[in-house]
């Protein structure tokens, strides 16, 4: 063996030695612990140190919540792809395709369809890893779709939030989505349907001001950050120091913007008996 092999060799080793190490170790992002990676998954992504409730993606949210983790994902509507051309230090183009290849999704919000215990629902899933989870014209078109699907199959539509906002990049079009989910709910009510929003971490902008806080029912993970505008900007416009909590699930729950605040490992449980509640036909066949 030649010594630049030998070379090549040790650098290959230590590097998948330290991806190794990095991928063995999990960093809580609020009390810093160091926790094993599987753990923290097996933990549905909780730290199990300070129960602090990390983002997570459709996928996870499908497998943990559908009976046996059985489900199908939905098809994401097709749509005009950067319609004003917008280009910034980047085209907008270039970001919607890594975002994609980042996160192996077509856009933010992604449906399927299973059982939750025993009765059918439909669950949507914003995934703040796309895009920081922005509403454009894929969410919109994406939130009808889960809609018409619930419509159909005479289910209710669940819908896990988490976004940072409007997509800047579509301008007046993104913000076009908000009457448009709105209409769409209404339909889904005039069916007899319900309508349940589970606020993650987090649900800010045009989103909050919108489908977001509309449901029957107004669920939220424990500390998700949930507002309109920033904490700063609400304080530099009324020039008072905002409350600890400020925006916070809890702070939400107190002062009866939310109806309850659930920990994830009791979400499915929660949500099958609210299902049993608001549409209690009878549970289909395992």
């Amino acid at each position: 063996m030649s010594w630049l092999s030998s070379v090549r060799k040790g650098i290959t080793s230590l590097t998948t030695k330290r991806q190794s190490e990095e991928n063995l170790w999990h960093k809580c992002g609020k009390c810093g612990s160091m926790v094993f990676t599987k753990e923290w998954e097996d933990n549905q992504k909780v730290c199990p140190r300070c129960d602090h409730h990390d983002r997570i993606g459709p996928t996870d949210r499908f497998d943990h919540l559908f009976d046996r983790g059985q489900y199908d994902v939905l098809a994401t509507p097709s749509v005009a792809q950067d319609p004003l051309k917008f280009k910034d230090s980047k085209r907008y183009a270039e970001r919607i395709k890594a975002a994609r290849a980042k996160t192996g999704e077509d856009d933010a919000l992604i449906n399927a369809r299973g059982k939750i215990d025993g009765r059918i629902a439909v669950i949507g899933v914003q995934d703040f890893a796309f895009m920081g989870g922005s509403m454009g014209i894929g969410v919109g078109a994406a939130f009808v779709a889960g809609v018409q699907a619930a419509i159909k199959a005479k289910a209710p539509y669940i819908l896990f939030t988490a976004a940072g906002g409007a997509r800047m990049q579509e301008g007046i079009l993104s913000l076009m989505q908000m009457p448009k989910a709105t209409v769409a709910l209404a339909e889904l009510r005039e069916a007899g349907l319900p309508y349940i929003v589970v606020l993650t971490d987090p649900t800010t902008g045009g989103v909050t001001a919108s489908y977001a806080m509309l449901g029957d029912v107004q669920l939220a993970e424990p500390g998700a950050l949930i507002g309109f505008a920033g904490q700063r900007v609400i304080e530099q416009t009324i020039r008072e120091k905002l409350p600890e909590g400020f925006q916070r699930a809890e702070y939400l729950l107190e002062h009866g913007m939310i109806d309850m605040v659930v920990h994830r490992h009791a979400l499915k449980d929660r949500l099958g008996r609210l299902i049993g509640y608001l549409a209690p036909g009878k549970k289909k066949a395992a």
